[in-house]
Parts: structure tokens; sequence; C-alpha cells
């Protein structure tokens, strides 16, 4: 049983390790971590990296570190990040309390994935979409990467000169997409009533969080009377990952596009597929994702509270991996929580200033983990202050807090990017946290 709980709960992909190179300072990972395609790459001399003037524009803050590794170990009570609370090893942060948390270095596999097999399992309906019946991403975009290396040409790739923030990456062109989106429906829905749900990224059989663990624990929870009756619903990528690619195009754009697609295109498909009927009430609407997807979660609910008022995330993309560079939005997500680090001072409507520490509350609430060893700069040519997915989530956090938001925001130790034991752990948790508030309404 437990080999087959592992399966279901580790059943997703983490993005390729490549060496981080900071200007003279070299934090090199051992490239025999990398593919063998990938041996031949010529990754061009990086832009120097400002590393010891945080008042000067893209800085990168080293402190806290334990830099004998990639991605290096962070402090969690790092003097830069806000206070949290260290769990005991093993435990979760109670369902009824905001704030930041500590998870300890072990992650046991939570206790609702045993009971699994043992209640009714909901079913799931999958069906596939494409560019050529799309409106709002009828043009999908494609990247050539050399010597079929994923993501060899963001590599190898060349910022603007004076500004790192903006990767100049020519091998991206027009180019259709296919996905797979699954619509897992529970036992216990009643047909004709209109549901509460989550709808998450990266989903489908071949996502990189196809979502059966997710499946699972609804069929438990849901079972025990703790969440109501919901549908989930899994969206697939338009493929490949990153800058230059139609799956960062759609989550790493810091705008409500995404968010109006999969209202317009993907909800009216699933309900059809499905048979199913979704509400309406922003406040029975949950967003989820994992990485950029999970980036994509927080856009969708900030720039449409009217849709979405519940946010759950896996190392979250608030970082600035936009593209092509918007010189109304540069930082991309990073923006969200901090000014552009070009303009590292800029506040209230000046250009690069953040967006929610200066814009009323919303209602939205905001569940969100990274890992201690969470991605750090993955593309050379940008060290440009906005790669630190750690310093992107405690950010965030620390906005989140002085604005009065219900919200958890979990460092996980020992965990790196998407981590599998912490998401087996958090899981359950996680979503009866969201919920907790949650009263149907007739809509």
């Amino acid at each position: 049983m437990e080999n087959g709980i592992r399966i279901l709960i580790l059943g997703f992909r983490t993005r390729l390790s490549f060496p981080l190179i900071i200007g003279a300072l070299c934090l090199v990972a051992p490239w025999r971590q990398a593919r063998a395609d990938c041996q031949s790459l010529r990754i061009p001399q990086p832009p120097v990296a400002n590393t010891t003037r945080p008042q000067a524009p893209f800085f990168i803050d080293l402190s806290g570190m334990t830099l004998d590794r990639m991605p290096p170990r962070r402090d969690p009570h790092d003097a830069h990040y806000p206070a949290a609370r260290d769990l005991p090893d093993g435990s979760v942060p109670p369902v009824t309390v905001n704030g930041n948390f500590v998870l300890g270095p072990t992650h046991p596999v939570a206790h609702e994935f045993a009971t699994a097999a043992s209640v009714p399992h909901g079913r799931v309906v999958s069906f596939t979409m494409d560019s050529g019946h799309s409106v709002l991403f009828r043009n999908g975009i494609a990247r050539d990467d050399p010597d079929n290396c994923p993501n060899g040409a963001i590599y190898t790739a060349h910022s603007e000169p004076g500004d790192p923030s903006d990767l100049r990456l020519m091998a991206s062109h027009p180019a259709p997409w296919t996905r797979q989106v699954d619509v897992y429906v529970p036992a216990q829905y009643r047909a004709g009533t209109r549901a509460p749900f989550v709808v998450f990224g990266d989903g489908g059989a071949d996502g990189i969080y196809p979502g059966r663990d997710l499946f699972a624990v609804l069929d438990v929870l849901i079972a025990s009377h703790r969440l109501p009756p919901m549908i989930a619903i899994g969206v697939g990528a338009g493929g490949q990952d990153a800058q230059g690619s139609e799956r960062g195009l759609e989550y790493d754009t810091a705008s409500g596009t995404y968010a109006e697609w999969v209202e317009r295109e993907v909800l009216p498909l699933a309900q059809q597929q499905a048979g199913v009927s979704l509400t309406r009430d922003p406040d029975g609407r949950a967003t989820m994702g994992v990485s950029s997807s999970g980036g994509a979660a927080f856009g969708m609910a900030w720039f449409h509270p009217d849709l979405y008022h519940r946010v759950l995330a896996y190392s979250p993309t608030l970082t600035n991996q936009q593209w092509p560079h918007d010189p109304a939005m540069p930082g991309g997500a990073w923006q969200y929580h901090s000014p552009w680090a070009g303009a590292p001072n800029a506040t209230g409507k000046q250009p690069g200033a953040a967006l929610m520490p200066d814009a009323p509350r919303a209602p939205i609430r905001f569940w969100f983990a990274a890992g201690d060893q969470d991605l750090f700069y993955p593309a050379p040519a940008m060290p440009d202050g906005m790669h630190d997915w750690v310093l992107a989530s405690e950010n965030m956090a620390r906005v989140l807090g002085r604005k009065g938001y219900d919200y958890q925001f979990v460092l996980s130790r020992n965990a790196g990017h998407i981590d599998g034991a912490t998401i087996a752990q958090t899981l359950p948790e996680a979503l009866l946290w969201l919920w907790q508030d949650y009263t149907p309404k007739q809509d």
C-alpha cells in the first residue's frame, strides 16, 4: 500500500536543474545532474551580478544561505524574512490559524492517504483541447531548444545590456498546442446542483501535476464531511516550460488573460463533458497550481476576485518569468509583492511599483508553500534580483500579513521545488484551511 501511495503522491515532474553563475561568483551544481543532451551547450558569459549594493538596481541578496549546494539552502529565520513559527517535526499548521510556519525536515505522509482506498471514489472525465478551437490562445508559441536540451535556448540566451530582467530570446515562434483536461466528479455530487470547485494548472495525465493525489484527498475529505462535494478541474499546460513557451506565456504573464480563458473556454467544456454544473459564486471557486501554474493561480484571483476567492500553490513562481518583457510590468509576477528590481524604491503609481502593497485588500484567502532549497536563478543571463523563489514567497507573505489577509505560508525544511514529500504531508490541511469558512450559496 505504501508504494501505491508513493506513486500516487509523487506523480509529477520538476524542472531540470542547471548551474547558476552570478558574475564573478560561481555557484555551480555538478553538470552530471543535467541531461546528457545538454552537455554541448555553450552558455555565454552572464552579466555581472550586483551582490554587494542593496540600494542599487538588480540586487541579489545572498544572506542567510548555505552556498555549498545548488539551489542553496535558505535559513527560514533569516532577518530579511517575516517572523515564522517553527512546527514540531512531522506536524502541519493548525487549520484555524493564519500566518507563517516552518515545517520540520521529515515529511510523513498525511494519514488521509492511508484511507483513500476505503472511501467512495469520484470519477474522472478527460477531454482534449487544441489551439484551433481557441479564441484567447489561438496563436500558440513554442521554443526551439538546441541539441534536444530542454530549456536550452534559455540557458544560451542573452539579456538586454544594462537590464538583466529583459531576456532576449530569439528561438520562440508561433506553434499550435493541444492539452488534456481532467474533471474529477465526487461520488456524492448530485446532478443538476451547482458545485464549488478548484481549478488547477499543469494538469492532465502527462502534466507536471496530474492531480491524482488531490482527487484521492478529496475522496476522503468529502466522504468524512470535512469538505462539501466539490469538482476539481486539472487543465494541462500549453507545452514546454519557461520563457518562449506556451506554458510560460499563459502562466507567467501577469494579467487576467489566463483566468478569462479558463472562464470562457475551459469551464463550459468541463461542464458539458462531465455533466456537472459549477457555481458562479467566487467564494466557492478556488485556483491551484505548482511552480508557474502556482503563480498563475495567484494572478487568476488577483486580477479576477469576481471569479475566485481562494488560492492554493506549491513553489509558486512569483518571480520575473514573464516573457516577452513588458515595459508596463517589467518585473512580471515579482511585482505582485515587490517593486521591479530595476527601480527598487518605486511605490504607488511610480513605474515598476508593486501591485498589492498599495491596493485595497481583496476578498481572497491564500495558502502556499515553498522549499528551503527551492529554485534560485535558473537562467544564467538573468541575475536580476527577482529569481529567488523563496524570497518571492517570503515577500508575498509579508505583504499579505501587513494587509490583513487570511493566509498560511509554509516554508518546508529539507525540501526542493514542488516538493513531493511536502505536498503529501500538507495537502489535506491546506484544503481544509482554504475552505474552512465556506458556506454554499444558491446561485
